[in-house]
């Protein structure tokens, strides 16, 4: 083929399809250590394929779930720090898969960027791939887009998609979801993935870098603390779920906080009535709610505030849901009831957040 000596090519547009080809090499082993049933977690074709038939279950139901990790990334940027972030993703997808009751059976991803460093985006597939690992899903594909004149040098953005599996019979919630039921709640692992444009405006009016130690934490930097990864809940509760019979709802707690997501898995004419003074309330975000001064409702809508996923338990079985969540290494707290509540459902509060 013959063209202009001299002419524009794609390099000098800015996509640079060898740092892609780099990529793709440098991320292989990471993608392969995601194997399971169903896929062999081979990267490089057009398509991912999964093997529904060696699930081996009865009457499965597909769940399909994609999100991103919001500003976060922002975060991840400034402290040049890159290889959790990928955790964030694949935790928010199948985080919201196994509230369903569902097991995770693969993820894909799809990575922006102004300018390709493949050496950045092989740490952020690398926390993907722990992600998965974690989830128990295979990492069956992925899409990398170079798109100068778009994003701001080599920022980036991500977004994930997950598929998992459930029988249809055990698909949660469940219709005798009632009044009397027990609100159990799970520990998170800190911020998780939400919120970040209000902990960013609260960083910046504190002054603070990331790199200073973090003042609610000595042992990190606000950086450090402000990126711990979400939790991924898969195993743990999918583990209560087959010791137990009575788990009958999950709400994970992402945007939207307390307020949005409990009444999500509720029926109508009842409401989540949560008692405050049981919530563990971590120091990150006490120190949001003083440097920010932001109000304990607005804590409520925005954070987990301490509490990553709260189950529905039926009253006479909560004690056998407490003690399947603690074998699988969960630390269940019991922070309140379903109650009647006439019309829509909503959340209802007693007591304080010990935000001091």
């Amino acid at each position: 083929m013959s063209g202009k000596e001299g002419g524009l090519s794609y390099r000098q547009a800015g996509v640079d399809i060898d740092a892609g080809n780099r990529l793709v090499d440098l991320i292989k082993p990471f993608v392969r250590a995601t194997r399971r049933p169903g896929a062999d977690a081979e990267i490089g074709g057009f398509g991912g394929v999964f093997d529904l038939k060696a699930l081996g279950m009865r009457d499965p139901l597909l769940v399909a779930s994609n999100d991103g990790v919001g500003t976060k990334v922002k975060l991840a940027i400034d402290a040049n720090r890159h290889d959790t972030i990928g955790i964030d993703l694949v935790a928010m997808c199948v985080n919201d898969l196994v509230v369903q009751g569902a097991e995770p059976l693969f993820f894909l991803d799809y990575f922006a960027t102004g300018k390709l460093v493949p050496e950045h985006v092989a740490q952020v597939v690398k926390g993907i791939a722990k992600g998965c690992e974690e989830a128990g899903c295979a990492l069956i594909g992925g899409e990398t887009a170079e798109m100068p004149g778009l994003y701001s040098g080599d920022d980036y953005d991500l977004a994930g998609f997950s598929v998992g599996a459930v029988e249809r019979d055990a698909l949660l919630p469940r219709a005798d979801v009632k009044a009397g039921d027990v609100l159990l709640g799970l520990p998170s692992s800190g911020v998780h993935s939400n919120g970040y444009s209000l902990v960013r405006k609260i960083v910046e009016k504190s002054g603070m870098k990331l790199d200073a130690v973090a003042p609610f934490d000595s042992s990190c930097t606000l950086g450090e603390a402000l990126l711990v990864p979400t939790r991924i809940y898969v195993k743990s509760v999918l583990a209560a779920i087959k010791a137990s019979s009575g788990i009958k709802a999950l709400a994970h707690i992402t945007g939207g906080g307390f307020v949005d997501n409990i009444p999500r898995v509720l029926p109508e004419n009842t409401a989540a009535k949560v008692d405050l003074s049981k919530i563990p309330v971590p120091p990150v975000f006490k120190w949001f709610a003083k440097e920010g001064g932001v109000a304990e409702l607005e804590m409520l809508r925005t954070f987990n505030c301490g509490i990553g996923l709260i189950l529905a338990a039926d009253p006479a079985q909560a004690t056998g849901v407490e003690n399947a969540l603690r074998a699988a290494g969960e630390q269940p707290i019991r922070i309140g009831e379903i109650v009647s509540h006439k019309g829509e459902p909503v959340t209802l509060f007693d007591g304080k957040l010990a935000l001091s």
